[in-house]
């Protein structure tokens, strides 16, 4: 999918301040940007979230990554088009996306990587693995990809696949095998790590 010469609000699944934007790739306002970077391109960011918990950071600013360049980048809230469409989103930004590891994530110099994740395109190409230290990285990383990413891997630190999704669904571990685990915990048994 190629990049639009600029996005605009019928473009968006939201628009307005009553959206959250956390954990969402958002479209910027061309008048918030540069000139030169009025594309469509550079309109595009994931939004990390704002000061504090706030989910949806009305007149604060919002920290986000580029998904044009990899670049962190502060903005204003009201510099906030709208929520892009997941199904408008360029391969050259979901390649981006997916290496983004989740806020708050673990240095990897100083926590050794347990996990490596992976977003792949439907025609099957993908960017190198983000080193995830803890369980809750993973989970973080999955929920930030799993509404732009044709095929979302996990794998462990020997490089076998832990966790696949497919269009959003799991298909491995099989459904009934997670099923089963929760009704072995339920009864006080066995523990599993992912």
């Amino acid at each position: 999918m190629t990049v639009k010469n600029a996005f605009t609000q019928e473009d968006c699944i939201e628009t307005g301040y009553a959206m959250s934007i956390a954990g969402k790739v958002v479209v910027l306002k061309p008048s918030s940007l540069p000139p030169e970077r009025r594309d469509g391109a550079h309109q595009l960011y994931f939004c990390e979230g704002g000061n504090g918990s706030n989910p949806n950071p009305i007149g604060r600013s919002i920290f986000t990554v580029s998904l044009a360049d990899g670049e962190r980048a502060r903005w204003n809230r009201g510099d906030v088009l709208g929520i892009l469409k997941p199904e408008l989103l360029p391969d050259s930004a979901r390649l981006h996306l997916s290496q983004i590891r989740p806020r708050g994530a673990l240095d990897p110099r100083e926590h050794e990587p347990r996990y490596s994740g992976y977003s792949f395109l439907p025609d099957g190409r993908y960017a190198s693995g983000v080193w995830l230290c803890s369980e809750k990285e993973v989970k973080d990383y999955i929920e930030m990809q799993k509404e732009y990413q044709h095929r979302v891997m996990i794998c462990d630190s020997d490089g076998f696949c832990v966790f696949e999704m497919v269009r959003g669904e799991v298909i491995h571990p099989l459904p009934e095998t997670i099923e089963a685990f929760r009704k072995e915990q339920a009864r006080g048994g066995m523990s599993m790590n992912l």
